[in-house]
């Protein structure tokens, strides 16, 4: 199809892959080629890639660097939001970048990765607070800290030199709520992100991956996409 992007996507049937799937009826440039869950075949996934524009990956973690190395191979673009990797299969994702760009992001949201980045310049300007981080999310979700509130900690150290404590609350059906207090001597600051849905992270995740097509080999976050690097991201 001319000037039709195919998108493969990785956890299909899981929760971020089914909303990126709705989604992409309001992204007419893309094309859905098919779906992939950790269990499918690897040789199914590589013959798939044949036809491939980009893959976004929200699948699992052990998955990741797997899909990775595939489209490191076909040439294909690659896209992530998977939590919860190790130092070991970022520094991994990182060195396929060398061939293709690879751009991962703990929430695909543009609005908070706004929120990570005015977060980590508060911290900078405002050395006397305190500053903690609260998440919440539905009961479902495994990882704690979430990613997203871990990459928050990372940008308010990366500026500030300070560790920010962080805790976290499973509740019911929560998509997503995520708390930063800054707390002075006489006055708190407090800056909150809520997710409506998780339509808004796969707009997002589609956004970024329109982004990424376009690029040439490289490791890149949101904050290129936002272009904030001059904030020290």
């Amino acid at each position: 199809m001319d000037g039709k992007l195919n998108v493969i996507i990785c956890g299909i049937h899981g929760r971020m892959g089914q909303a990126v799937r709705r989604e992409l009826d309001n992204f007419p440039e893309f094309v859905f080629l098919g779906g992939m869950d950790a269990a499918d075949s690897q040789d199914l996934f590589e013959r798939m890639l044949q036809n491939a524009s980009i893959v976004i990956d929200f699948s699992v973690r052990d998955a990741t660097v797997k899909y990775a190395e595939a489209c490191s191979k076909a040439g294909i673009p690659f896209l992530s939001g998977v939590t919860g990797l190790s130092d070991k299969q970022h520094s991994e994702l990182r060195k396929l970048s060398e061939s293709i760009p690879v751009l991962w992001s703990p929430n695909m949201s543009p609005a908070v990765n706004l929120v990570s980045a005015i977060s980590g310049y508060m911290a900078k300007k405002l050395p006397g607070f305190d500053v903690h981080i609260h998440e919440m999310h539905h009961k479902a979700k495994k990882d704690a800290p979430s990613g997203t509130a871990l990459g928050i900690a990372s940008s308010i150290e990366k500026l500030s030199s300070r560790r920010p404590g962080i805790s976290s609350a499973r509740l019911g059906g929560i998509t997503g709520i995520h708390s930063i207090v800054f707390g002075g001597p006489y006055e708190t600051v407090e800056i909150t992100h809520r997710a409506g849905s998780r339509a808004l992270f796969a707009s997002g995740a589609l956004l970024a991956a329109k982004w990424l097509v376009s690029k040439k080999a490289g490791y890149y976050t949101y904050a290129d996409i936002l272009d904030i690097k001059e904030l020290g991201f």
